[in-house]
């Protein structure tokens, strides 16, 4: 095997190395130059793999790596394909920036950040990788119990409040997980992701209730993850409580029950799962609808930046969701193409909002008039480049985004619902965007004294314009980048080519030639290894 074979689990072994090794070598004043270089030196190295992966993965060949050599579906197995490698780009994308700003003094607020980083970057890879639903739940929470102490780091009477909550609710997120995966393992003796999609059409009524019953409690649960109503009220409170870069990394958080409730219930549960097809599909769309005018009305509300940046974070969500609740290859394509770009906005958001708070003095992040800042000119066009992308104005990427979903929608029986609320949750994010601008930088009050010019160091600043760069450049590059969603789209729905790559002609009871496949005779069509 080449050491290109190897990339997969490499992705997941780099961060959880790193983070092994930043424990090792301590969290003392004196190491921590050398702390600071080894986890950037690892996050730039983990974005050179996602780039190569991804790279691959534009090719249409999916690549599965079988941990031990074992078997699907026995064995542990990784499978990039075009969603996941984008996934995983993705993840670098804000990896980078978000650590280059936390080393600029964040990371020195409470004891071992980058290590937990590393940690919580090991969990969002393999979730983005595994292909198998336990192996999904593990990587949940590995990920999770890294966001635990991350979330509380720096320590502060609110984060301990709303970390403690956050805490609790995901404990008893991850135990209806597991009732999920017990239910779906006892209908169809199986957890991998491609043997499932086999299985799941095999099983009749009336045990398909039973299974259709374990379906929805991973939906309900990713549902969760990704702050969707009536269960997305955890978010708020707790992104804004959270420091500045973690919350920016909590962005891309969310995105992993978005990317569960995609490979779930949009390949095992999708068309082809016979009677247990569109398990979700009555629920998805109406409550990714309700969620994003929720989190825009949260938005107009919101008396603090953060806060206002958090529930913009469930508008998106909801928004993306609804593009996945239609059901079609061009919605899917949109969803994609939006869901990189609100991610990076948010992201580049959650970081914006402590460099306008720290030059305001003691009003910090709270939406009242205060004294100047020291850089309105800057941040304010920081503000108003994000606030155009995320409301979807042209020829932003969110515009883009939201047109391809308006697109796909035109046939559809929501069409009319889904038009009404993407139109009006753009309009109202770009309200609530502008009223937030006008007072940071236009209400004024001349008796205070003028902003100091604390927290605009140099890397602080490119760490944030380096994320709405990204998003500025999906709109230069938005062609090539529809191309490959549209694939990544169209390669989702292709169970057959999924399951030849990860079962192969090594599948034993899933290469029965009972069920509704054909397992190819070419000795070659089996797994890249």
């Amino acid at each position: 095997m080449s050491f290109a074979d190897h990339l997969p689990v490499l992705a997941v072994l780099l961060p959880g190395f790193t983070a092994i090794l930043l424990l090792l070598l301590g969290d003392g004043e004196a190491r921590r130059v050398w702390t600071r270089r080894i986890a950037l030196a690892s996050v730039l190295l983990g974005a050179v793999f996602a780039y190569r992966l991804i790279e691959h993965a534009a090719t249409g060949e999916l690549s599965v790596y079988r941990l031990g050599e074992w078997p699907a579906p026995f064995g542990i197995v990784l499978v990039v394909d075009r969603l996941s490698a984008l996934m995983l780009a993705l993840t670098s994308a804000i990896a980078v920036p978000v650590l280059l700003y936390a080393t600029g003094g964040w990371d020195t607020h409470g004891r071992y950040f980058h290590a937990l980083f590393q940690f919580q970057l090991m969990g969002l890879n393999g979730a983005f990788l595994t292909g198998d639903l336990f192996n999904l739940f593990v990587f949940f929470e590995v990920l999770l119990i890294a966001s635990y102490v991350l979330m509380t780091h720096g320590l502060g009477r609110e984060r301990l409040r709303f970390g403690t909550q956050y805490v609790v609710l995901n404990l008893a997120a991850s135990a209806l997980f597991l009732i999920g995966i017990a239910l779906v393992y006892g209908m169809t003796g199986t957890l991998n992701l491609a043997d499932l999609a086999l299985r799941v059409p095999m099983v009749q009524a009336p045990d398909a209730a039973l299974l259709q019953v374990g379906g929805l409690l991973l939906l309900v649960v990713f549902c969760f993850k990704a702050a969707l109503v009536p269960l997305s009220m955890w978010l708020p409170g707790t992104y804004a409580a959270a420091s500045a870069p973690v919350a920016a990394l909590f962005a891309i958080m969310t995105k992993v029950g978005v990317y569960a409730i995609w490979r779930i219930h949009g390949m095992i549960f999708g068309a082809e799962a016979g009677v247990s097809a569109f398990t979700a599909q009555p629920f998805l769309l109406p409550i990714a609808l309700i969620t994003s005018v929720v989190g825009v009305l949260g938005a107009l509300a919101a008396h603090s930046l953060p806060r206002l940046i958090a529930w913009l974070t469930v508008a998106s969500v909801g928004t993306i969701c609804a593009a996945i609740g239609l059901f079609s290859v061009d919605a899917w394509s949109a969803a994609m193409y939006y869901l990189v770009n609100s991610t990076l906005v948010i992201a580049g958001l959650f970081l914006l909002s402590e460099l306008v708070s720290t030059q305001r003095g003691a009003m910090g992040d709270r939406l009242e008039p205060c004294s100047p800042v020291a850089q309105p000119v800057l941040l304010g066009l920081m503000l108003l480049l994000a606030a155009a992308s995320n409301a979807g104005l042209p020829p932003m990427p969110g515009f883009i985004g939201k047109l391809m979903l308006l697109q796909a929608a035109n046939d559809h029986p929501w069409a009319v619902a889904v038009w009404a609320v993407v139109l009006v949750v753009g309009f109202f994010t770009l309200v609530g965007l502008a009223r937030a601008g006008s007072i940071l930088f236009w209400s004024v009050r001349p008796d205070m004294p003028a902003g100091s010019r604390s927290g605009s160091s140099p890397a602080l600043l490119l760490a944030t314009v380096s994320l709405l760069f990204m998003s500025v450049l999906l709109s230069v590059l938005a062609a090539p980048v529809q191309r490959y969603t549209a694939a990544a789209a169209l390669q989702m729905t292709d169970r057959d080519a999924y399951a030849r790559a990860v079962l192969g002609e090594q599948g034993g009871p899933a290469a029965d030639t009972t069920r509704p496949y054909r397992i190819p005779q070419d000795p070659n069509a089996g797994a890249t290894r």
